[in-house]
């Protein structure tokens, strides 16, 4: 439960109030995640939905800790457990995730260090500190990918990580899964890092679901929510000491052994903007002017007209309320940060300077000149880089088209028919049930190209200690270079004419699928005179060789259950004939085994990573 919050969560109730505004009903969930206690701490990126038509996503993270109770100067009435367990926690409409999250860590430290749970003054200090110091002037420079390392994500999934680029791009149902949960929102962020502009402008609306109990009550809330007028909010969590059998609410809860049931107190920050547009209190202070969104209810009767297949359900959702679009957008552009001022080609240079980013008409998501981000996570396609157990509903909810979601509870792992492709992060597999789905993501030669590249120049500079990933060829931001020049060769490429040739390198099958997907259908609403000085044919484009053959080998070998079994044939033969060899003499099993050996090498370049994906 919210224990205590800064400014209260609901107006007009107290900062130690346990109730939440309907919407967040699932914060405590989130904030103290699904099997802490076997973790000493751990940090949770989470998205909320907003409490509005603002359409503005609620970015959320958590620092959990747990502490001995015999450890602790003041021990409260109602800590009766040996160790107490608590998350603090910050809102914010930033996505600034890995800046919070140190920030978080260090006064989540003291926090416990104080040994006195009742000493909240240090939380409120932590609100005041960090809307004095976070503006949206740090969404334009490096800040917003602090602690998100693609060059760590292209080490451990290898030549897979294209395949996740490309899942997301077609908006498949795609699950993450591994423990504890810092792994896991660190390699899912870190995926949607190499999209550009996507974590600075692309998830303001990657959280519209709706709470079980509100779908009939919206209509009739939508109009008195409360306003949202913080850009941060801070909240400490503590597990009180509920037996099992009844939580909170009088839910029932399965199993046998004892429940603890979450506290999270929860403060935010001052804004200038609420959502429909007032002036906060503290109004002399302009510090992130947001963009005056258009809501869902007014946007989603343009996108019919892109998306016929979602014309029932956007009435479902919206009672059939229309407003155009237009009027609610501002036509006056924004600075941000931009994808690429320069030509892209395949060493692309470092960003020089900021491009001006435009509202779109359609996405009603901040602009460049090359339509990036693309409107993935909107209209019903969600970004949860953590799910509480409490929210597996939305998984098969009708109106959640897609999802990009992590769990560590083995329940969502469990159900394969409630996705496209289970991710592994621990073992770095990549599960697609669907056998048509792997056959559209199977790698051309020139994408095989484009990977290999990558997990060469990241590899090879990685063994010096004073250099490592400080450089730029193999860094994080040469990474995200490249990704950024796939993605704008293939938008140059679908643009020009009799350019079969040029898309059957990026995949036939592949481009096909994308064409059907709703952010290509908002990309191609729009013009885009700037990709006409991109380069527009794969970075990898050329003739056949030798060395694709070896590649492709490769790559069958360590990804597909055809290449698994053959290899396990080869080394289960080798064993049997050298045995046979033994046998029937010394000197015949001496040169069998010098086959053996042989073979063995010979076998051991194509297994060198994790299997992946499935044949």
């Amino acid at each position: 439960q919210v224990e205590f919050s800064y400014p209260p969560l609901k107006p007009g109730e107290g900062h130690d109030s346990h109730s939440l505004p309907e919407e967040w009903k699932y914060l405590p969930f989130l904030a103290l995640p699904d099997g802490a206690h076997n973790y000493q701490e751990d940090t949770v990126f989470f998205h909320l939905p907003p409490r509005c038509g603002d359409r503005t996503t609620v970015y959320g993270v958590s620092c959990y800790r747990q502490i001995e109770a015999k450890a602790l100067k003041v021990r409260q009435a109602d800590i009766t457990r040996e160790t107490v367990q608590k998350s603090v926690c910050v809102l914010s409409q930033l996505p600034l995730y890995g800046l919070l999250q140190a920030k978080l860590q260090l006064i989540t430290h003291a926090y416990f260090e104080e040994k006195d749970f009742s000493q909240i003054s240090i939380l409120k200090e932590l609100y005041d500190h960090m809307n004095s110091s976070l503006g949206s002037t740090l969404l334009e420079g490096s800040q917003v990918y602090l602690g998100l390392s693609p060059r760590d994500l292209v080490l451990h999934f290898r030549h897979k990580v294209l395949i996740l680029f490309k899942l997301i791009l077609l908006e498949k149902k795609v699950l993450f899964y591994i423990s504890p949960v810092n792994r896991l929102v660190g390699a899912l962020m870190t995926v949607l890092s190499l999209f550009p502009g996507m974590i600075e402008h692309g998830l303001s609306d990657c959280s519209h679901y709706r709470p079980r109990k509100s779908i009939s009550e919206d209509a009739g809330s939508r109009g008195n929510a409360p306003h949202l007028d913080d850009y941060i909010s801070v909240s400490a969590a503590d597990l009180s000491n509920t037996d099992l059998g009844v939580g909170k609410g009088g839910r029932k809860v399965a199993g046998g052994t004892s429940l603890e049931v979450p506290k999270a107190d929860v403060s935010f920050s001052q804004s200038e903007k609420t959502c429909n547009g007032a002036q906060s209190s503290n109004g002399s202070v302009q510090r992130l002017k947001l963009p005056s969104h258009p809501s869902p209810a007014s946007s989603e009767s343009d996108w019919e007209t892109l998306d016929p297949s979602i014309l029932e359900e956007s009435a479902l959702r919206e009672g059939g309320r229309e407003s155009p679009a237009s009027k609610q957008v501002e036509n006056a552009p924004s600075q941000g940060l931009s994808s690429g001022g320069l030509p892209i080609t395949v060493q692309p240079q470092a960003k020089t300077g900021h491009a001006v980013l435009v509202q779109g008409l359609v996405s009603g998501l901040e602009e460049d000149q090359y339509g990036m981000p693309l409107a993935i996570f909107t209209k019903g396609y969600l970004c949860l880089p953590y799910m509480a157990l409490q929210q597996h509903h939305l998984l098969s909810d009708v109106t959640v088209r897609g999802f990009v979601a992590g769990a560590t509870n083995i329940l969502f792992r469990q159900q394969k028919h409630l996705s496209d492709a289970i991710v592994e992060i621990e073992d770095a597999q990549v599960q697609i049930h669907d056998p048509e789905l792997r056959k559209i993501l199977s790698p051309t030669t020139a994408d095989l190209r484009f990977s290999d590249y990558l997990v060469k120049h990241v590899t090879e500079n990685r063994d010096d200690v004073f250099l490592d990933g400080t450089g730029w060829e193999g860094g994080d931001e040469w990474i995200r270079a490249q990704f950024s020049a796939y993605l704008h060769a293939l938008l140059a490429a679908v643009l020009q004419p009799d350019n079969d040739k040029t898309l059957s390198d990026f995949g036939t099958a592949f481009v096909a699928a994308w064409k059907n997907t709703h952010n290509y259908r908002v990309w191609n609403s729009n013009k885009h005179p700037a990709l006409a000085e991109v380069n527009s044919s794969h970075p990898f484009q050329g003739q056949y060789s030798v060395s694709d053959v070896k590649l492709r080998l490769s790559h069958s070998v360590q990804n597909s259950e055809r290449g698994k079994k053959l290899g396990n044939v080869m080394v289960s033969t080798s064993r049997n004939v050298v045995q046979t060899g033994r046998a029937v003499g010394q000197s015949v099993g001496g040169a069998l085994t010098s086959a053996k050996s042989a073979m063995s090498s010979w076998f051991s370049t194509f297994t060198q990573s994790p299997p992946s994906l499935g044949d």
